[in-house]
């Protein structure tokens, strides 16, 4: 599974499209209480279910992780879990998915500087007092040291989503195939 994981605005949606479209990654389908919106559909954007079931899920361990946000719950089902999946998590989640030993799981953190995070969100049409208080989060959220484990770490400020979609690819088929694999370090440079 390849787990991207990024602050907002850092490309990991649109990385995520192309590594589905062009690369033959399936999406990683996780599940909400939530409302659907409309367009979306069912076991598509989401597998969508009542809060009752969810927690019995969760008391069920049927969840990789799972957080609770803005009164509703979301959740990465266990079942489906495999190589060739993409998900995108936050570091919490990243970090419970990593206590898991999934095999081939590999974990990305797709870095953008705030100038270039700030532009994305503005020109995508986000409010400037939102864009402000997301930036402000992310920036102690997304923080290295919150992370138990990550692969690579792919700054994403100069490349286009394209070439970070390759780039991502290589990297992840080298470090299953265990050919190359390069330290996070290494990726810093």
């Amino acid at each position: 599974m390849l787990v991207l994981i990024g602050a907002s605005a850092s490309g990991k949606t649109d990385i995520a499209k192309i590594l589905i479209s062009e690369y033959g990654f399936k999406k990683m389908v996780t599940t909400t209480t939530r409302k659907k919106r409309d367009g979306e559909i069912s076991h598509v954007d989401y597998h969508f279910i009542t809060k009752k079931s969810f927690k019995k899920k969760i008391e069920e361990n049927k969840f990789l992780e799972h957080i609770e946000y803005d009164g509703e719950f979301y959740g990465t089902p266990c079942k489906g879990a495999s190589t060739n999946k993409v998900l995108i998590v936050d570091p919490k989640g990243a970090n419970s998915i990593h206590k898991k030993d999934i095999p081939n799981t590999v974990f990305f953190l797709l870095e953008t500087d705030e100038e270039t995070r700030k532009n994305r969100m503005l020109e995508r049409g986000d409010d400037l007092i939102q864009v402000t208080y997301r930036l402000e989060q992310d920036n102690d959220y997304f923080k290295f040291v919150n992370f138990t484990h990550v692969d690579y770490i792919v700054d994403t400020t100069e490349l286009t989503q394209e070439e970070l979609s390759e780039k991502i690819y290589t990297l992840y088929y080298n470090h299953i195939n265990n050919d190359n694999q390069m330290s996070i370090y290494d990726m810093l440079k």
